[in-house]
């Protein structure tokens, strides 16, 4: 348990200064969605410190966590790079009673430190577990993968569609997005849930159960999957029918279309 803590620490030191970092960046740029990308990189970096602090380390949790968060540090720094500042961060600015960067510091770098800290646990919590049995580690990475190919291709396929200058203004409803409105935020639930799974070598590891279920909340119920339909709401007309026609979270096939356009009742 000691030695748990002492990981835990030394996370959230590392957390500490890599927000620090990104944030005097952000300020000087005055744009602060390199956050966006410190996302990933967060989980990555406390994947490491986790590896390199165990005396007996589980390569296998950490290296799947590298995997993802580096994959998606990476796809929303090209993103980003394209397009200005999301608006979300100017409206926190707008809204700040006193400094608005300092505003900023408070609302999103330490929130978001904190909840990295708490997803990551089922990670920290592996290097000091036995392994879990073969079967369930199989089990684990094949969860992951799924989650990874979900957020990987939905990325790839939703990129694509907007580069094409054909596409502007319209709705990306084939490849995966054909199964779920989601399957980025799929793909996350997926990701975490494996690597949770990677954990139950003990109880200790089980108690981390709260850590995929708060990911899956935000993705799904927090700030991910609703902000993103009110959003999409306003701004298609045609994805009502596309939300009549298709899972909103979970893939599944797309229900039947009628005549005139909506699924049945």
């Amino acid at each position: 348990m000691g030695d748990f803590l002492v990981n835990l620490a030394f996370s959230a030191l590392a957390v500490v200064v890599l927000m620090g970092v990104v944030f005097g960046v952000s300020v000087k740029r005055d744009r602060h969605d390199l956050i966006d990308t410190a996302w990933g990189l967060g989980f990555a970096l406390i994947a490491i410190v986790s590896l390199a602090l165990a005396t007996d380390p589980e390569v296998l949790p950490a290296l799947l966590t590298v995997i993802w968060g580096a994959r998606l540090a990476g796809y929303i720094a090209i993103r980003n790079s394209a397009k200005p500042e999301d608006p979300r961060y100017a409206a926190i600015r707008r809204r700040a009673k006193g400094n608005p960067n300092l505003h900023l510091l408070k609302v999103v770098y330490l929130t978001q430190g904190l909840i990295m800290l708490f997803v990551s646990l089922p990670v920290q919590a592996a290097q000091y577990l036995p392994a879990p049995p073969v079967w369930l580690a199989v089990v684990a990475t094949v969860v992951w993968a799924v989650g990874m190919v979900f957020e990987t291709v939905g990325d790839w396929q939703l990129s694509r569609f907007k580069a094409d200058p054909a596409n502007q203004g319209k709705l990306m409803t084939t490849g995966l997005w054909r199964y779920t409105r989601h399957p980025n935020y799929f793909g996350d639930a997926a990701v975490w849930t494996g690597l949770y799974l990677l954990a139950l070598g003990g109880w200790a590891g089980a108690a981390t159960v709260l850590s995929p279920i708060a990911m899956i909340w935000l993705l799904a119920g927090g700030s991910g999957k609703p902000l993103t339909e009110k959003h999409m709401r306003k701004t298609r007309p045609e994805y009502a029918d596309y939300v009549a026609r298709t899972s909103g979270f979970f893939p599944l096939p797309p229900k039947r279309e009628t005549a005139g356009g909506r699924s049945p009742a």
